[in-house]
C-alpha cells in the first residue's frame, strides 16, 4: 500500500513538474531579435573542426555569411593537413576573399579533449576582444552574431550562450535524440534557471570577452575537461559573471546516427551531467511523466490510476509537440508523440546507467570521467 501511495504521489508530481516545465519555456522570448547597431566591436571566431560530412560547408558557410557591421575573424583549426575539411575551408577562403579567415594547424595538441587543446592554440591568435566559440556542425542565421555579442555591452555579463536545435533527425534513433535535444533538454535549462541564475553554459554558441576568459585560467585550464562548455560557463559565473541566453536558436546537423550510437551519446551527456550536477541529476528522474504514472498503474491497476496515467501521457504528448514547435518553428510530424514516450521509457534506462559508471565513449575512445569532470584514457 505505501509503495502504491508513493508511486501516485510521484505520477502527480512529475506532471506538475512538467507543467512547470512548460510554463517556464513558454514565457521565454524565443527567437526575439534585436535591432542591428550601425557599428559593432571586432568579434574572433573560434572554430575547432575534425572532419567533413555533406553538412560541413553549409555549416561552415553560414559564419562567412553574416550581417555584422564590424570586423570579424575567422579562426578555423585543424589538428593535421590532411583533414579533408580542410579543402572545404579553403574553398569557402576563396569564395569570400574579404573575410579575414585563417585555417590554423594546431600542433602539438595538449590535453585529453583535443577540441580543446584546438581552442587554447586558437586564443593565442585571436585579435578582438570578443571572443565566439562554436562547435563545427552549428549553422546560423545570418544576424546571430549582432544578437548573441549585444548583451556583452554590459560589463556584468560574462558570458552569453544560445539554444540550438537538431536540424536533420533522419533515423527512428535520431528521432528519439531530437525529443531529448528539442523539446526537454532547453525547456529544462529554463526550469533550472527560473530557480537560480545560471552557472553553466551550452557549447554550441558561446560568447564572451578575453578578459573573462583569461580570469579563468583560458582553454588551456580546460584541456582534461569534457564538458568544456559547462566548465567554461561554471567557472565565469564563479568569478561573477553573468551567464545569458540569447533568444536566437542555431541548428546543429549531426552526421547519420545508429541507436547504439544515440545510446552511448546520451549515456556520455547523462554521466556528464551526473557529474557535473550530481543532486539536480538525481532529482530530475521525478520529471518523467511517462514512467511513473505506468509503473503505479501497473502496480495498483484500477480507474484512478488508469485515468492519471492516460492524462499524464496525452499531456507528455501535447507538451512535446508544442515546444518541439516553439523551438523550431515547424509543424512536428504526428510520431513525435511516439517517440516522446519512448524517449521517456528510454530515459529511465539512460538515468540508471548514469549513476552506475563513469565510462564514456567519445569520438572513437573509451575514456574514464573523473568527479572533477575530467577525462583519463583507459
Amino acid at each position: 500500500m505505501l509503495l502504491t501511495v508513493t508511486l501516485g504521489c510521484l505520477a502527480v508530481v512529475s506532471c506538475l513538474l512538467s507543467f512547470w516545465q512548460w510554463l517556464v519555456a513558454r514565457r521565454f522570448p524565443l527567437h526575439k531579435r534585436g535591432p542591428v547597431p550601425p557599428s559593432s566591436q571586432a568579434v574572433t571566431l573560434l572554430k575547432p573542426l575534425k572532419g567533413c560530412d555533406e553538412t560541413t560547408e553549409a555549416c561552415l558557410r553560414s559564419w562567412f555569411e553574416q550581417e555584422y557591421n564590424g570586423p570579424v575573424q575567422l579562426l578555423f583549426g585543424v589538428a593535421s593537413a590532411q583533414d579533408p575539411v580542410c579543402e572545404v575551408v579553403r574553398k569557402l577562403m576563396e569564395e569570400y576573399p574579404g573575410q579575414d579567415a585563417h585555417l590554423i594547424l594546431c600542433d602539438p595538441l595538449a590535453g585529453t579533449n583535443l577540441k580543446v587543446a584546438k581552442l587554447a592554440l586558437l586564443e593565442a591568435r585571436a585579435t578582438a576582444e570578443l571572443l565566439v566559440i562554436s562547435d563545427a556542425d552549428v549553422k546560423v542565421p545570418p544576424d546571430l552574431l549582432v544578437n548573441v555579442v549585444a548583451p556583452l555591452v554590459q560589463p556584468e555579463v560574462g558570458l552569453v550562450h544560445c539554444f540550438y536545435r537538431l536540424a536533420n533527425p533522419v533515423s527512428s534513433a535520431m528521432r528519439w535524440e531530437a525529443v531529448a535535444i528539442n523539446v526537454d533538454f532547453w525547456s529544462q535549462v529554463l526550469q533550472s534557471r527560473s530557480l537560480k541564475p545560471l552557472d553553466f553554459a551550452l557549447g554550441a554558441v558561446m560568447a564572451t570577452r578575453r578578459t573573462w576568459l583569461s580570469k579563468t585560467g583560458g582553454f588551456a585550464a580546460l584541456a582534461d575537461c569534457l564538458a568544456d562548455d559547462y566548465q567554461l560557463g561554471n567557472r565565469i559565473a564563479k568569478r561573477g559573471g553573468k551567464i545569458v541566453i540569447c533568444p536566437v536558436v542555431v541548428e546543429c546537423w549531426s552526421a547519420p546516427m545508429t541507436f547504439c550510437q544515440v545510446w552511448n551519446h546520451q549515456l556520455r551527456w547523462a554521466r556528464t551531467i551526473r557529474v557535473s550536477q550530481p543532486w539536480p541529476y538525481f532529482l530530475s528522474i521525478l520529471s518523467n511523466a511517462t514512467v511513473w504514472p505506468l509503473l503505479w498503474l501497473a502496480l495498483q491497476p484500477g480507474w484512478l490510476s488508469g485515468a492519471l496515467a492516460l492524462w499524464c501521457l496525452g499531456w507528455r504528448m501535447w507538451v512535446a509537440r508544442d515546444l518541439q514547435e516553439r523551438l523550431t518553428e515547424r509543424t512536428p510530424k504526428p510520431s513525435l508523440a511516439v517517440f516522446a514516450i519512448l524517449k521517456d521509457l528510454l530515459q529511465a534506462g539512460i538515468w540508471v546507467m548514469a549513476l552506475l559508471g563513469n565510462r564514456i565513449e567519445w569520438r572513437g575512445e573509451r575514456l574514464r570521467l573523473r568527479r572533477d569532470g575530467t577525462l583519463v584514457k583507459t
